[in-house]
Parts: C-alpha cells; structure tokens; sequence
C-alpha cells in the first residue's frame, strides 16, 4: 500500500470508462497524490498539452489509458485518425515521461495489434508473426508502436516502462452509443431497447462465427495496478480472463439475460472483424500474480443491470 501513498500518479483517461474504475481501485489503495488531466483541459494529441499535463502534474507515475477508440464500425470510419491520434498521444507521452525523469510509464495497448491469423490462444511472442485484421489495423499498429518505444527507451535510457495487452472490456458505464460502442453494449442496448418497445426482432453485424474473450472491467483495473506496483521487464504481458465465446453464442446469451425473446437477424454484409481471439494469460499470473475473477454471466448480469437503471430511471 506504501507503493500508492507515497507516489504522484497521473492516470490518462482517467476520466473514462475503465479509468473510473481504476481511479476508485487507486483511492481505495490509500493513493493520496492522484491528477486526471481532462480532455477539455488537455488535447494529448498536441506536445505543448502533454508538457503542461506533466508540469501540473508532476508525475512519479504515469498510467496511460487515454485512447481514440471504438467498435468495427468506428475503426473503419476513422482510420487516420485513430492511427494519428492513438500513436501521438503514447510516443510524446512516452518521451516527455523520459525527459521528465519519470520513474515509471505504463503503456496499455490492444488486442488488436495482435496478427489476424494469430494461434489461439494468442501468446505474447506472437505479436510479430502478421499483419493485424485490416478493420483495425491503423489503431492496432499506432498502439503497438508504443512497446516498441518502451523496449528502446529501456535498452538505451534506462527508462523504466511496461506495456500490456488488454482483451476487450466490458462493463457497468461502458460506451452504448450503437455507432462507436463495442459488440457487448451495443447487443445490450438492441436487446433492452426491442424488450422496452415490444420489438420482435434485432439486426446483428456478421455471421456469428467469430469469437471473442471478454475481460471485465474492474477485473482489468485490478490487472493494471498489479502491473505498475510489481512488474518492471520489457516484455509485452496480455490481460485477460482465458476464454472463448462465439458471437452467436454470445447473442444468444445477451438474449436470455435481457429477456429478449424475438429474431436475430444476422448482417452478413458487414464484417466479423478477426475470426477468433482468446489470449493466454499465463504471464501475468507467473509475473505479478493477477488471474480475472469475475464470471462472464455475472459480469454480463452487473452491466445489463446498470444499463438498465441508467436508461430507465
């Protein structure tokens, strides 16, 4: 507990969807010297903002959650931007981290930067064999450039930085917006909406033979605060849970919880994105001892549930 008492954290994105999470873990960690630089106040994008993010806060430790993100849909809309953004953001974070004399830097990357045709479950030394799934590659290729940068800034400065692979979030106070929202909220919010309105019938993207790990937030809050206290190698560590579902699968699954009991329609002009993912989490548990705790149905049954009270209240 010393560790987070007695070090400045600044937490980018602190303010979002996991960093509210992670923000509440810190305080309840005793964590006394705690700065969340907000969009309106701090565009990450431009070096003069990220200067003056690290006078006002003036970090011993930076956790960099801060993201231009989104869903198949939303990748595919803003390519340039997202590569653009997410890359700017992490390599002048990164370098001013350095010429700050930081003394630790923790890079989130994605799941995306892994290969399309990645073995499953998809281990840590496989990042490099391919391209990533073309719907998502500038972002996964802009956010896997910062373990690049971390591992050069460890062999030539010194400089103490980590990166870690998330599998996809979900959660209480996740994005349900249906045009930039992942594939969980945005199934919430069809199901909920077609129960609500007396709907017999919702439209799904793909065909539902992709698969997917869902990795619930707190579990990965928890995973991030475990990685900054006690891991310090270069070596990239995935976050995860260690499962796999399909999306029909899931469809169906969404479908029983919510109580929708209509059609699913499935869009089979619109893509599936990569065919499976499911990530071998082994070594983050050897290395600082973080396995997920929360079951999928439980996770899916707490976030339902606060979409349900935030939509209907």
């Amino acid at each position: 507990m010393n560790f987070w008492e007695n070090n400045r954290i600044t937490v980018t994105g602190g303010a979002g969807f996991l960093g509210s999470f992670l923000i509440e873990k810190l305080k309840e960690r005793g964590c006394k010297n705690l700065f969340i630089p907000l969009i309106e106040d701090y565009n990450l994008v431009q070096m003069e903002d990220v200067q003056k993010m690290y006078r006002d806060g003036n970090p011993d430790i930076v956790i960099h959650l801060a993201a231009a993100v989104g869903g198949i849909g939303a990748n595919q809309a803003n390519p340039g931007r997202y590569f653009y953004d997410n890359l700017m953001m992490g390599v002048q974070l990164i370098e001013q981290a350095r010429l700050n004399n930081i003394k630790k830097f923790v890079a989130l990357g994605t799941i995306c930067a892994y290969p399309k045709f990645t073995p499953v479950p998809f281990k840590e030394e496989d990042l490099w064999s391919g391209y990533p799934e073309e719907t998502n590659a500038p972002y996964g290729l802009a956010k896997k450039m910062l373990l690049v940068q971390s591992q050069a800034y460890r062999q030539q400065y010194g400089f103490n930085s980590i990166y870690l692979l998330p599998v996809n979030l979900y959660g209480p106070r996740d994005n349900f917006d249906l045009n930039t929202s992942h594939v969980i909220p945005a199934l919430i919010r069809k199901c909920v909406e077609a129960v609500n309105d007396g709907k017999n019938e919702i439209v799904v993207w793909g065909t539902g033979e992709a698969s997917r790990e869902f990795f619930y937030v707190e579990d990965a809050a928890e995973g991030i605060l475990l990685a900054a206290e006690k891991y310090n190698k270069s070596d990239p560590v995935n976050l995860g849970a260690g499962f796999e579902i399909k999306i029909k699968e899931l469809v169906n699954l969404i479908s029983e919880l919510t109580g929708f009991n209509g059609k699913i329609v499935w869009d089979k002009t619109k893509p599936d994105g990569q065919p499976r993912r499911m990530l071998d989490v082994s070594r983050a548990q050897k290395e600082f001892g973080f396995k997920a705790k929360t079951s999928f149905k439980d996770g899916l049954k707490s976030t339902i549930a606060w979409y349900r009270e935030k939509t209907f209240k």
